[in-house]
This record gives structure tokens, sequence and C-alpha cells, in this order.
């Protein structure tokens, strides 16, 4: 009976953000994959929006981490907190009919990395638990019809993984993950504000810039912003204007590796699946697509066309929960990433 009535939820448990989709409701969690703690006694203080305020911020005596890196586990114990705090909040009655759980994971994660994203999950109260790859997930999120006898890429740019793969009859052809993703764009432009304008700026700041004046392609109005730091000579605060050209030229060598890996998997792709790329082009998802001019510029390299997802941020976890109903049975699921491996 408890099998009947539980929930089927989707989970994308990304570096940056965790997002929650539950069956017949939609995506009701979408928070930042942080948590705070106390040191000593590991007491969650906060988690999500709340522990995200924190990062970087708190006395000696509060920790706010994120216990993902490069969209693996990095800290078991507070991802598990973490998943625990999002599930009770998506599903009040989660302690009494545990729901099942879909999880999309970067598909070049190791087996002991895959089981610790799986033990997260019972411990945090799962029924079941299915993982599957994040590009598989976010093609079904996207609406792309992967069950045709056709050859359909896509790629997913998280916060710490980009995945790239060709799919076709509801299988992965060809696929990658790279670490090279949203937070490598934010790493980039403070690399480049130090060494170039001599300033020292955080993670916070250093996203707020990919944001509002990052992009890819060179454009012909230039954007303008004020930043604040910390003067890395003299340690005392400054603040200058920076422009959309410079940020530009900051990201040229994450983009660049993200452009390369799509390219490689192109040239790794049977002609029959490649054709049928040319003609309906490359999807892509996750938050790193929203950088502007980035579609632009791989299209132009790849002389194939490229779209962003109607959702981009939301595909992972709506693909997640969506692959569950259409699933007859969670060995069959299973055996799909077994074959990946394989």
């Amino acid at each position: 009976m408890l099998g009947r009535g539980s929930s089927a939820i989707g989970i994308d448990l990304g570096t940056c953000n965790t997002l929650i989709y539950v069956s017949g409701k939609g995506i009701l969690i979408n928070e930042p994959s942080v948590v705070a703690v106390e040191k000593g006694t590991n007491k969650v203080v906060a988690v999500g929006a709340d522990a995200k305020r924190m990062l970087f911020k708190t006395p000696g005596s509060i920790h706010a981490i994120r216990p993902l890196r490069g969209g693996v586990i990095a800290d078991l114990e507070s991802t598990e907190k973490m998943i625990r705090h999002f599930i009770a909040k998506a599903l009040p009655r989660y302690r009494i009919i545990k729901p099942r759980m879909v999880i999309g994971i970067p598909s070049s994660i190791t087996e002991v990395e895959r089981r610790a994203v799986e033990e997260c999950a019972y411990k945090a109260g799962a029924r079941d638990v299915v993982v599957i790859p994040e590009s598989l997930a976010a093609a079904i999120g996207a609406d792309i019809p992967i069950n045709e006898p056709a050859g359909h890429m896509i790629c997913d740019i998280g916060g710490g993984t980009t995945e790239i793969s060709v799919i076709s009859l509801g299988d992965m052809v060809v696929t990658n993950a790279i670490r090279t993703a949203g937070d490598d764009f934010d790493e980039a432009i403070i690399k480049f504000i130090r060494s170039e304008l001599n300033l020292i700026i955080g993670g916070g700041a250093a996203e707020r810039l990919k944001i509002e004046i990052g992009n890819a392609f060179p454009d012909k109005e230039i954007e303008k912003v004020e930043i604040k730091g910390t003067d890395a000579s003299s340690g005392l605060p400054k603040r200058m204007d920076i422009d959309s050209e410079q940020i530009r030229v900051a990201l040229k060598t994450p983009v660049n590796i993200i452009l390369d890996e799509i390219k490689t998997l192109l040239g790794k792709t049977p002609p029959e699946l490649a054709a049928d790329i040319v003609e309906r082009g490359i999807v892509m998802t996750g938050g790193g697509s929203l950088l502007k001019g980035l579609p632009k510029l791989i299209s132009r390299e790849t002389g194939v066309s490229v779209f962003i997802a109607q959702s981009p941020l939301d595909c992972v976890a709506l693909g997640a929960g969506k692959y569950y109903e259409r699933t007859k049975g969670i060995e069959n699921t299973r055996n799909i990433y077994d074959n990946l491996n394989d």
C-alpha cells in the first residue's frame, strides 16, 4: 500500500542549485546547494537560499559549505541533510509515505561516486532510488523525442559539469562530461580581474558580472558596470568600471574548452546521426547555456543551428521526474545507466 501511494520525484542534484520535481505538482524546490552547520555539533543552521546568504560571512562558530563539487558529492553528511530538508519542504508527509526518487548525475562519475548519491538519497528517506545521466534527463525535460530512431544532440552546462550527448532510440550513442562549467566561468572572471585590474573580488560579484554583462560572442554594444572589491596592492576597498568586452576575454578559456568538446563529440558521432543533428540542431540546457552569445558562437564554429530549451534551468529535474513516469520498472532504468558505463 505504501508503494502504491508513494510520490515519484525527480531531483537535479546540482553543484550550484538543487531542484526537485514532484509528479503531478511540478518543480517545488529550486534552491542553492548550500548548507550552514554549527561547528563542533554539526547541527544544521540553514539550508538553501538562507545558507547561501551566509557564505563567506559566517562567524567562527558557523560553517557554510557547498557539499557538491564538480557535480559529485564532496561532503556526504551535509548532502544527506540538505536532501532531507528539501524533501521535507516539498513533501511534508514523506516520513510516512517514502518517495521514490530519480536523480540526474554526470555520466562521467565513478561507481563509488554513483553509490554515494544513492546512499545519500536512501539515508534522506527515499523508498527507491534510480540514477540516470544528466543529459538524458535534460533531453526528456526539454521535450526532445529521444525514442525516435534519429540523432539528437544535447549540451547541458551546469554549475560543476558540462555534459554533451548524442541520443537515439532512448539511449546515449556517444557522450562525455567535463568538469568545466558555470563555476569555471566565475573563477575565470575572478582571475582576470585580479591579474589585469589588480582587484580582488568574490564569487558572488563574479557571478553577478557573468549574468549582467557576460558574453561569449563580440557584441556591437559594449556594456559597462561598476565593481567593488579589494585593491590587491594596498588591501583597501576599491571600485572601478569593467565592460562586457573585458568579461568576454576573461571567459575565453572555459568557453573554448566547452566548444572544443562539442566539436570532438560531433566528430565521434556516426554519419547518419550527424546528418540528423545538422537538420535538427543542438539543444542547450542548464544555467551556463544562458551566457549571452554562447549559442551563436557554437553555431558559427560548428555550422550547426543551436537552440536553448524552453526552461533550461529546470530540464534535468523535469526530465528525471518524467523519466520515472515513463518507465515500466526500476531495473530497466538501472540497466540503461549500467550499459552506458559498460
